[in-house]
Protein backbone atom coordinates (compact mmCIF):
# COMPACT_ATOMS: atom_id res chain seq x y z
CA UNK A 1 0.00 0.00 0.00
CA UNK A 2 1.45 3.48 -0.77
CA UNK A 3 1.15 6.63 1.21
CA UNK A 4 -2.01 7.66 -0.29
CA UNK A 5 -4.09 4.38 0.04
CA UNK A 6 -5.56 1.86 -1.71
CA UNK A 7 -6.26 4.07 -5.07
CA UNK A 8 -8.22 2.38 -7.66
CA UNK A 9 -8.00 2.55 -11.30
CA UNK A 10 -11.74 2.16 -12.41
CA UNK A 11 -12.44 2.72 -16.59
CA UNK A 12 -8.52 3.90 -17.05
CA UNK A 13 -9.15 7.21 -14.93
CA UNK A 14 -7.44 7.36 -11.21
CA UNK A 15 -9.90 7.28 -8.29
CA UNK A 16 -8.94 8.71 -5.12
CA UNK A 17 -11.04 8.38 -2.14
CA UNK A 18 -11.74 11.59 0.65
CA UNK A 19 -8.79 9.97 2.99
CA UNK A 20 -6.47 9.82 0.03
CA UNK A 21 -7.26 13.69 -1.08
CA UNK A 22 -6.43 14.27 2.62
CA UNK A 23 -3.22 12.45 2.85
CA UNK A 24 -2.12 14.17 -0.67
CA UNK A 25 -2.99 17.80 0.98
CA UNK A 26 -0.87 16.80 4.14
CA UNK A 27 2.24 15.60 2.02
CA UNK A 28 1.71 18.94 -0.11
CA UNK A 29 1.74 21.15 2.95
CA UNK A 30 4.68 19.33 4.29
CA UNK A 31 6.68 19.80 1.21
CA UNK A 32 5.87 23.43 1.24
CA UNK A 33 6.58 23.94 4.73
CA UNK A 34 10.20 22.55 3.98
CA UNK A 35 9.99 18.68 4.71
CA UNK A 36 12.55 16.72 2.00
CA UNK A 37 10.54 13.72 0.00
CA UNK A 38 11.94 11.57 2.82
CA UNK A 39 11.08 13.14 5.60
CA UNK A 40 7.77 13.15 4.00
CA UNK A 41 7.82 9.73 3.97
CA UNK A 42 8.93 8.81 7.63
CA UNK A 43 5.82 11.50 8.53
CA UNK A 44 3.47 9.52 6.50
CA UNK A 45 4.69 6.30 7.31
CA UNK A 46 4.20 7.18 11.33
CA UNK A 47 0.74 8.71 10.43
CA UNK A 48 -0.15 5.90 8.53
CA UNK A 49 1.40 3.45 11.74
CA UNK A 50 -0.97 6.21 14.23
CA UNK A 51 -0.67 4.25 17.31
CA UNK A 52 2.15 6.00 19.68
CA UNK A 53 3.59 8.42 17.00
CA UNK A 54 1.99 11.45 17.50
CA UNK A 55 4.87 12.57 19.56
CA UNK A 56 7.08 11.77 17.26
CA UNK A 57 5.44 13.77 14.27
CA UNK A 58 4.90 16.66 17.02
CA UNK A 59 8.37 16.82 16.90
CA UNK A 60 9.03 16.47 13.53
CA UNK A 61 6.64 19.53 13.44
CA UNK A 62 8.92 21.28 15.99
CA UNK A 63 12.09 20.18 14.65
CA UNK A 64 10.99 21.58 11.02
CA UNK A 65 9.42 24.98 12.81
CA UNK A 66 12.91 25.92 15.00
CA UNK A 67 14.77 25.50 11.93
CA UNK A 68 12.73 28.00 9.93
CA UNK A 69 12.68 30.59 12.75
CA UNK A 70 16.67 30.04 12.83
CA UNK A 71 16.59 30.45 9.22
CA UNK A 72 14.33 33.75 9.70
CA UNK A 73 16.64 35.00 12.51
CA UNK A 74 19.22 35.04 9.92
CA UNK A 75 18.06 36.44 7.09
CA UNK A 76 17.14 39.21 9.56
CA UNK A 77 20.78 39.74 10.90
CA UNK A 78 21.81 39.72 7.08
CA UNK A 79 19.10 42.49 6.26
CA UNK A 80 20.59 44.56 9.64
CA UNK A 81 24.00 44.51 8.11
CA UNK A 82 22.66 45.11 4.47
CA UNK A 83 21.11 48.15 5.85
CA UNK A 84 24.12 49.19 7.94
CA UNK A 85 26.67 48.77 5.03
CA UNK A 86 24.13 50.88 2.96
CA UNK A 87 23.24 53.45 5.40
CA UNK A 88 27.02 54.23 5.97
CA UNK A 89 27.08 54.00 1.88
CA UNK A 90 24.44 56.72 1.54
CA UNK A 91 26.36 58.75 4.16
CA UNK A 92 29.81 58.66 2.39
CA UNK A 93 27.88 59.90 -1.15
CA UNK A 94 26.05 62.50 0.80
CA UNK A 95 29.13 63.81 2.65
CA UNK A 96 31.17 63.82 -1.07
CA UNK A 97 28.15 65.58 -2.66
CA UNK A 98 28.30 68.07 -0.09
CA UNK A 99 32.13 68.63 -0.72
CA UNK A 100 31.69 69.16 -4.32
CA UNK A 101 29.43 72.03 -3.51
Amino acid sequence: MGLCGAVKQVMGEWQYDDQDLERLSLILTLHDIGFTSEEVETYMRLLLEQSGTGKARLRMLEQKRKAALDEIHFREKQVARVDGLRYRRLQEQQSTEEAER
